[in-house]
Order: C-alpha cells, then sequence, then structure tokens
C-alpha cells in the first residue's frame, strides 16, 4: 500500500447548526428594533473558506411583545446575495416559552418540521441549516435580554497537509492532517489460505500462493481466522531458537565423526602400505 505523504484534502460544508438565543425584550413595544448579527464560516467545494451571514432582525409592535423576528442569510460566495428569508415566532406559554413556535420561509427551503433544518443554496450548492425543533431546545430560543451564540457548529474542513498515518486493530487506515481533521482512507485486508507452508518464499520476507498453498481468502481483521493488526510493531521472529542449536550441534557430531572415520580409514591405508613396504 502506498500512500502520497503530500496528500491534501479537504471537506465542502453540508450542515450548519445554529443554537442561538435571541433576546425577547427586543420584541417588546419601544423596542430600538437593532438588528442581530453573527458570521459562519465554511467551505467550499475547493476548500476555500466563505462565510454565511445570518441576520436577526426583531418585529417590534406598537404595543404588547410580537414574539416575532426575521431571519435573512447571505452568502459570500455570491456577493453577500440573500439565500434564505425567514419568518420566526416563539412561544410565550407557561409550558415552552421562548422555544420556536413557527418557521416561514419567504426565500429559501421551506422549513421540515420532522429534522428541525431548512435548506439554503450557497454558490457551491445546498447546506442544510439546523434550527432546532418547533418545541425543543437546542436551537434557536428567545429569552431574556440577551443575544448569545451558544452552539455553532458545522462540518466540512479546509485544504490540509496530511501529516501523520495510523493503523488501527482493525486495518482501518486512518490519515491525520494538519488542520485537526481525521480521515480514514483505507482499510487492510488479512489473507487466509489452507495450507500456508506452500507458498512461495520471496525477496523481503514476502510469499506468494502456489498450487500446494491453494487459494487466499480475504479477510477484514479482527473478523474470521486471521486475527488482529498490531500497529507500530515488529512480527517476531518464528524461529525455535532451541531447536535450531540442537540441529546445529547435531550436524557439527556428525561432521565430527565423519572426519574420524575418513581419518582412521586414512590411517589403516597408511599402515597397510608400509607393511608391503
Amino acid at each position: 500500500m502506498q500512500i502520497n505523504p503530500n496528500l491534501f484534502q479537504g471537506e465542502p460544508t453540508t450542515n450548519v447548526h445554529l443554537g442561538v438565543n435571541l433576546p425577547a425584550t427586543d420584541t417588546e413595544a419601544g423596542a430600538s428594533g437593532d438588528s442581530k448579527q453573527l458570521s459562519i464560516e465554511y467551505f467550499d467545494n475547493l476548500g476555500k473558506s466563505e462565510s454565511l451571514t445570518v441576520e436577526f432582525v426583531p418585529t417590534v409592535p406598537g404595543s404588547g411583545t410580537s414574539n416575532s423576528w426575521q431571519m435573512i442569510i447571505t452568502d459570500s460566495a455570491s456577493a453577500g446575495a440573500v439565500i434564505g428569508d425567514y419568518d420566526l415566532t416563539f412561544s410565550d406559554a407557561r409550558v415552552g416559552g421562548g422555544t420556536l413556535a413557527t418557521v416561514t420561509a419567504t426565500t429559501g427551503g421551506a422549513y421540515d418540521a420532522a429534522s428541525g433544518t431548512v435548506i439554503v443554496n450557497v454558490l457551491g450548492g445546498p447546506v442544510e441549516v439546523d434550527l432546532g425543533l418547533i418545541g425543543g431546545t437546542g436551537g434557536l430560543s428567545q429569552l431574556s435580554n440577551v443575544f448569545a451564540p451558544l452552539a455553532i457548529t458545522k462540518d466540512g474542513s479546509a485544504v490540509g497537509n496530511m501529516t501523520e498515518v495510523e493503523v488501527d486493530a482493525n486495518g482501518f487506515v486512518h490519515a491525520y492532517f494538519d488542520t485537526g481533521v481525521t480521515r480514514t482512507i483505507y482499510q487492510i485486508p488479512l489473507a487466509d489460505m489452507p495450507n500456508t507452508n506452500g507458498m512461495i518464499a520471496m525477496d523481503y520476507q514476502t510469499y506468494m500462493p502456489s498450487p500446494k498453498s491453494g487459494a487466499f481468502f480475504l479477510w477484514d481483521a479482527g473478523d474470521g481466522p486471521t486475527g488482529d493488526i498490531v500497529a507500530f510493531a515488529r512480527e517476531e521472529s518464528a524461529t525455535d531458537v532451541a531447536a535450531e542449536l540442537t540441529d546445529m550441534i547435531r550436524t557439527q557430531r556428525a561432521y565430527s565423526t565423519n572426519a574420524k572415520v575418513f581419518q582412521t580409514v586414512d590411517e589403516i591405508l597408511q599402515e597397510t602400505t608400509n607393511i608391503k613396504r
């Protein structure tokens, strides 16, 4: 397996989660009506950094409280074009006060009440924006007098350079990038065959199947008869040192014995020659 050490990797952003609290006091009569803005970085299809600007404009009534906002989403990659325009209302009930009550789309994808998301189209394609469920927590809320981006998360990553590779016990090869992103790029299979002793030895401690070994079958590491993969380790020698040392001694003794026999035969022939003289 060959891995390019200069491997670059980037992933476009396809999902953004908005966990934002809007100040309830801004929708009361007499409020200033100032909008609240936040900028969210995302990555396009080429790994470039772009941004979504989300603007929340409160609806200030003549009296009482409206509990409603206009949410406007613009895309920097489209020269600030509006890609989403939504009317939001929040509940002021005794139970569930401050949670989303309704979401109505003017521009952009319709609100999906089952998932709590809307789809907006940036220059590179669709992005799913998670606003939260109606009556649920964790998404948009309207409480107190504080504008607080509580949890803004997104997927995708910038282009980064691979810095490290690691193989786990199941054979998965994980590439680590200097952007903090980890990618699984390969899974190493393990081979099993009926007669491993029938393989043909090649160079560099490699072996090739042969008719004597039988056909091989590939297994995932940790599954089947092949066992796990151990990273950052060398295989221990399979040589039985005691047995090999014993065989060496036996061979040495046999050589010494044969040499002694030849020496004795030579001496006998030498004596026979002397007697004839």
